[in-house]
């Protein structure tokens, strides 16, 4: 097995300690083995071992936990759920988006509580969030959204015009936009490493650098193969979000696509003065491809998105592309012209799940014996912790009102064999680009 250095992931792995665990040697029986040691994997094993303290769970990871999206994410704690609020409703219905936010904003308050009752070490900061627009057609797409919210009844958020966004960032750029103070930003490296504390805490078995090579089942449950080791284990859950293509089980139901983020050195103290910026809250524009910004905790500020890129077969080294770091470095600037010359000290990219409907999926696998959870689309720092929730009530055979959502064993649209799921990812990127291009050519953004 190739064992790769987690710590060029991106600036949070490289800025994080990270005590790695003994990968599988021999043979072990559990009652579950979870694959992926992420939000999602992590949450579940310990939402697992809360409810049923008796169960013996195992979680195995192929490189370091938060090696995946979880430790390359922006760490932005939203409430989002897939693509857009008005993407949701247009493609789902106005009763499903309602009951979809409002799970995203349980979401929101769940991390929290977390962070609260667990003492989490993640320099979790509830500092809100902001979506601005950069162009006319941006504000009038952020005004379209939040009447949707007014009318499915999503309640905390506010228009905030141009006066009082430049008032808290300053930026010329920002022409208005979605203030929503629920929201929260936490350092994502960190939050893996506190999720990981309180699984084993609650007994649960991590391994790391042990990727499963084979499954097979049998009459007593499957049997799951790592280079050191085997697994015996009655049911499975795949928390492998992005990767999930990897495995023939899952391989239709998602698709990686990277997104790409660059940090700058840490910022002076004239320098963020003359930006203001004072609140620390997250930021998004309102573009299909969006830029997202945030401070990190010692004092930079890092920036991702507007560009994506996608892969061929199972190709998933796709984690640099000098294209898109150059584009953001010039679209900081773009918004921030007293920023010109700052160094950008790291840059990084990773994979995000995203499904042909772009919203969630979570359910189970031909029988209840298989659990899997994927879909994220971008924004699962509060989702997957959330979701960890749901796959313990499915692993553990208990209907509740989390298990009757509606995108919970729901049917996913599923994703073509290449060379056409290539074909139709490019072209459904193709025409976001070419619709973010067309508005911001004839706006300011």
């Amino acid at each position: 097995m190739e064992r790769l250095d987690h710590r060029q992931k991106s600036f949070w792995m490289a800025t994080t300690a990270h005590h790695e665990n003994p990968p599988l040697e021999g043979t072990v029986k559990v009652d579950v083995a979870i694959l992926g040691g992420g939000f999602s994997g992590l949450s579940s094993a310990y939402h697992i071992k809360q409810a049923d303290p008796g169960a013996d769970v195992a979680v195995l990871e192929a490189q370091v936990t938060g090696y995946g999206a979880s430790g390359r994410s922006g760490g932005f704690s939203m409430t989002l759920f897939g693509l857009s609020l008005a993407t949701t409703y247009l493609l789902h219905g106005e009763s499903r988006t309602r009951e979809a936010f409002q799970y995203m904003v349980d979401a929101v308050e769940y991390v929290g509580r977390l962070v609260r009752e667990h003492n989490l070490q993640c320099d979790y900061q509830r500092s809100g969030f902001l979506r601005v627009a950069t162009s006319p057609s941006q504000v009038r797409t952020i005004q379209h959204e939040l009447d949707l919210a007014a009318k499915i009844g999503l309640p905390g958020v506010e228009w905030w015009e141009r006066e009082r966004v430049q008032e808290a960032v300053h930026s010329e750029r920002f022409l208005g936009g979605w203030w929503e103070p629920r929201c929260a930003l936490l350092h994502p490296a960190k939050f893996v490493g506190e999720l990981k504390r309180i699984a084993e805490k609650a007994g649960a078995a991590i391994y790391e650098r042990s990727p499963v090579q084979e499954i097979r089942r049998n009459a007593h449950g499957f049997r799951l193969k790592t280079p050191y080791g085997e697994v015996h284990a009655t049911k499975v859950v795949f928390a492998t979000n992005a990767w999930s293509h990897l495995f023939p089980w899952l391989r239709r139901k998602q698709v990686p696509v990277w997104t790409y983020q660059v940090a700058t050195e840490p910022l002076s103290p004239e320098e963020w003065a003359s930006i203001g910026w004072a609140q620390k809250m997250g930021i998004e524009d309102a573009r299909n491809l969006i830029h997202y910004f945030r401070p990190s905790p010692d004092g930079r500020i890092l920036m991702g998105g507007g560009r994506v890129v996608l892969s061929f077969g199972r190709n998933m080294e796709k984690d640099s592309d000098a294209p898109t770091f150059r584009h953001l470095e010039g679209f900081l600037t773009t918004l921030f012209p007293q920023l010109k010359g700052v160094r950008i000290a790291y840059r990084w990219g990773g994979p995000v799940s995203v499904t042909l409907d772009m919203v969630p999926a979570v359910g189970m696998l031909q029988d209840q014996r298989v659990v899997y959870t994927l879909g994220c689309i971008g924004h699962g720092v509060s989702l997957m912790p959330s979701n960890g929730r749901i796959v313990a009530d499915l692993v553990l055979e208990r209907k509740t009102p989390l298990t009757d959502l509606w995108f919970v064993n729901r049917k996913v649209l599923p994703v073509p064999g290449e060379p056409l799921r290539f074909l139709l990812t490019r072209a459904i990127r193709g025409f976001f680009t070419l619709q973010d291009w067309w508005h911001d050519r004839r706006g300011t953004g």
